[in-house]
């Protein structure tokens, strides 16, 4: 058996200014992974392309793998990144032949030319491929098109947010694509969406509604009434068409029964509709709420979370909690290689007054992103290597680029030079911080940061500061998605 396994993956923020070059799918921002090189590097990890190398070990089988491409999220990929990603995958299928697919995507990624770029990548493939079997896994946070369902034998999303079941989406993905070609099984698949855009810091799969819905779609395939259930949350700062809220489930050549299912999961989403929202209070408030609280508080400056594409520059949070005296803080962090850089010229142990932060302009949401004048001492510098023990990505080896820790004596801010949330205890580590041990540990986070750093928190704020994930939809000029749509109106009924 010969396989084809594939990662083309990017959650894109349409509001966002940050761009993404073929560079940023690169681990060491240089090279792009490809062939061995990418085998070695995603196997016995806890990814999805780890669970379907691990799958093709089992059977046997000869894998091929053309790409293995990743970037955080940021605004609209490169047409060009877009097209040489699906020239490897298809270039590859037209040259050899292989008995399956299994691809790795996201699901919420748009390039400038196409608002669903994986029902375009798919499109690609079937053209020189229309009859191989095809399964896909997709992150909570797809906005589902029908290209992408009608061009795919079997799809399974995440069903947890922090996304730490990377491992059994693709084995519900791959295991049911080799019942597929073992003949054991015949899928089909439905799909549908509603008008709703929720909240990303309403999604976690912790709380509900969203651990209900996802319960409800575990227990369709437990039951043996759906081969794989999956509800996606949808990216609300993606202004694409289908954005929002959709379920796909895949039975056993029923197709009616299929869409009985996604119906039922969809009535249960419209009807917790409003537990999807979330509400916001004045930035001072919330940190004068954390001055209160025995530690450790966890602080999310939520609105500029790199994970959601946001510039992590924005210096509006870590301003305020300078402002009102906090104490004892870990700030990470600011995104300024200028910054890092200055830091390691001076080296550690020197006093630097330097201005961080706030090199990016935002056009898409309101307020001035401004630098920060801060003075204090480099504390630590650090290469940016590690390799990740969280659950999120066991095994898979991290290179941070150049990173300095500035300590201005209450505050021990974290600079980077590459865009990243704070959700791996091994980003502290790689900088000397035990932020189990300091009082206030204020991340540029929104949900993720629970994988790994979950339990330290004996408080949790939410501060909402500036950024371009903002869970502020009204200061948002939404021109692409369809309407009406939830909260963006307050609509009672289904169109």
């Amino acid at each position: 058996m010969r396989l084809l396994i594939a990662k083309v993956s990017h959650e894109t923020n349409t509001f966002s200014p940050v761009p993404t070059p073929v560079a940023r799918f690169c681990p060491d921002g240089e090279t792009l992974l490809t062939g061995q090189a990418a085998i070695d590097f995603y196997r016995g990890t806890t990814s999805c392309i780890g669970r379907y190398l691990a799958i093709a070990d089992e059977l046997g089988a000869e894998v091929v793998l053309p790409v293995a491409a990743a970037a955080p999220p940021s605004g609209p990929v490169d047409d060009d990144a877009f097209d040489l990603f699906c020239s490897l995958i298809t270039d590859t299928l037209r040259h050899q032949r292989f008995d399956a697919i299994m691809l790795d995507l996201h699901g919420a990624m748009v390039t400038r030319q196409y608002e669903d770029a994986e029902g375009e990548l798919l499109r690609r493939v079937r053209a020189v491929a229309p009859d191989t079997k095809l399964s896909v896994s997709l992150d909570m946070h797809a906005n589902i098109f029908d290209g992408m369902v009608s061009r795919a034998d079997v799809i399974a999303g995440y069903r947890t947010y922090p996304h730490v079941d990377h491992l059994p989406t693709a084995e519900r993905a791959g295991r049911t694509l080799v019942r597929t070609l073992r003949g054991e099984v015949h899928p089909v698949m439905a799909w549908a969406n509603v008008p709703m855009l929720p909240h990303v810091m309403a999604q976690g799969s912790y709380r509900s509604p969203n651990k209900d819905l996802q319960a409800m779609a575990e227990a369709m395939e437990r039951s043996g009434e759906a081969l794989v259930a999956s509800v996606f949350t949808g990216f609300p700062h993606a202004d694409v068409s289908q954005a929002g809220l959709s379920a796909v489930v895949v039975t056993d050549g029923d197709a009616a029964a299929a869409q009985r299912l996604v119906a039922r999961l969809l009535d249960a989403a419209w009807a917790a509709r409003q537990s999807f929202t979330f509400q916001t209070e004045p930035l001072a408030d919330s940190v004068a709420r954390a001055k209160a609280l025995d530690g450790p508080v966890v602080m999310l400056d939520h609105c500029d979370n790199s994970a959601s594409g946001g510039t992590m520059d924005t210096t509006t949070v870590l301003a305020e909690i300078m402002r009102q005296g906090l104490e004892d803080v870990v700030f990470f962090g600011i995104y300024d290689p200028d910054a890092v850089q200055a830091a390691m010229r001076a080296g550690v142990g020197a006093m630097v007054e330097l201005r961080i932060g706030g090199r990016m302009q935002m056009p898409s949401v309101p307020g001035n992103n401004e630098p920060l004048l801060v003075c204090g001492r480099v504390r630590t510098l650090s290469a940016g290597y590690f390799v990740s023990e969280s659950p999120m990505r066991a095994g898979v080896a991290v290179t941070m680029g150049p990173m300095a820790v500035l300590d201005t004596g209450k505050v021990e801010i974290v600079l980077i030079s590459r865009h990243t949330e704070p959700s791996d205890l091994g980003l502290f580590k790689v900088v000397g911080i035990d932020p189990a041990k300091k009082r206030y540990v204020a991340i540029k986070s929104r949900v993720h940061w629970r994988a790994d750093l979950g339990s330290l928190a004996k408080h949790v704020i939410e501060c909402n500061g500036l950024g371009v994930c903002t869970s502020d939809y009204g200061i948002l000029n939404f021109e692409r998605v369809r309407r009406p749509i939830y909260p963006l109106d307050l609509i009672n009924e289904r169109a």
